[in-house]
């Protein structure tokens, strides 16, 4: 049975969305999820981004699917339909997520040709709409990711007036990509890395919206980074260093909560029980390994750990025994 219950009636707490692992696309599925949860205890992890299409009309009820222990975890949908929008953060909280984060900041080309993503800060009156039809659906948080412009709208007051909009709509968590996004003429990947980042516009969009929770995403790499961040907005968002050196991870909950940093072995371990599940249940190897890689990065024998899982996991029958056999030899500098 549908449930309506806006406003929500749980408290939001804003120390819920300290450390944040983005959503990345073809990355962070249920596998990556499961493994850096493991790593660390306290991020709050999200999904890769879904279209409200494909719950909606395509029924692809199984994009939902994710384990318990992921939790606390956030659904990021696509989509500028209110009413189909709604429908699909409906699913979400159905299928018990904590959280539902609309996509305002992803640039690809077919994002922008189903009208979401990036380009709705062209248009952050619809987006109000959506937020507020999704809020009216759920009784979990809904929240946004968003950058801070996108092509020629490169000044503070188009960010602050999207950000009323949104406060407006009854957003209460905002994710900002300190980027702005070219939606012509340059790939999602170049996105990420070519238009300069802004660090001190998203720290004065906190200092004039201190109501608001602010979450800051972009060139995160360090445990030193998060920290200077924290000290002026409510959390940081980790993208690629989460996954191409996801032992970061672990390193950031100790110092900024004291937890002892697990050794790597025991991280790899604590896999095991999930890796031999999912073989049960027809899962390739190679689906669920190519999200360890990183996970000795920067330690001897890193090399020869990615190239003995990167060699073997795609063959037929390969299993747990692979990836002992990859850790085995660390002692041997790559």
């Amino acid at each position: 049975m549908p449930h309506t219950t806006s406003p929500r009636s749980a408290p939001l707490h804003a120390d819920d969305w300290r450390i944040c692992v983005a959503p990345m696309m073809d990355w962070t599925d249920r596998h990556c999820r499961y493994f850096h949860r493991l790593l660390s205890p306290r991020a709050r992890l999200y999904t890769e981004m879904v279209t409200s299409a494909a719950l909606v009309r395509g029924k692809q009820l199984r994009l939902l699917e994710h384990s318990q222990q992921e939790h606390p975890l956030a659904l990021q949908l696509g989509g500028s339909d209110p009413r189909e929008l709604a429908q699909a953060a409906r699913l979400g909280a159905e299928a018990g997520y904590d959280e539902i984060n609309l996509n305002v900041g992803c640039p690809s080309d077919r994002v922008q040709s189903g009208r979401f993503g990036a380009c709705l800060m062209r248009e952050p009156a619809l987006v109000g709409d959506c937020v507020k039809a999704m809020r009216d659906a759920v009784n979990v948080p809904v929240t946004v990711k968003c950058r801070i412009g996108v092509d020629d709208q490169d000044d503070y007051a188009g960010l602050q007036h999207f950000t009323e909009l949104m406060l407006e709509a009854g957003v209460e968590v905002l994710a900002v990509h300190a980027r702005k996004a070219w939606l012509q003429g340059l790939s999602p990947k170049e996105n990420r890395e070519i238009p300069p980042l802004d660090y001190e516009r998203v720290y004065r969009l906190k200092c004039e919206f201190p109501q608001l929770v602010v979450v800051i995403n972009g060139g995160i790499t360090t445990v030193e980074h998060v920290q200077e961040h924290l000290a002026r907005l409510d959390g940081v968002m980790l993208g690629r260093a989460a996954y191409h050196d996801p032992y970061l991870l672990a390193q950031i909950e100790a110092a900024l909560y004291g937890e002892p940093q697990p050794p790597r072995e025991d991280v790899l371990c604590r896999m095991r029980p999930y890796v031999e599940a999912e073989l049960a249940r027809g899962t390739a190897l190679k689906h669920i390994s190519r999200h360890l890689l990183g996970l000795y990065q920067g330690e001897p024998g890193a090399r020869a750990f990615r190239r003995t899982i990167s060699e073997g996991a795609h063959l037929p029958g390969a299993g747990w025994a692979l990836l002992e056999q990859a850790a085995a030899p660390r002692s041997v500098a790559a």
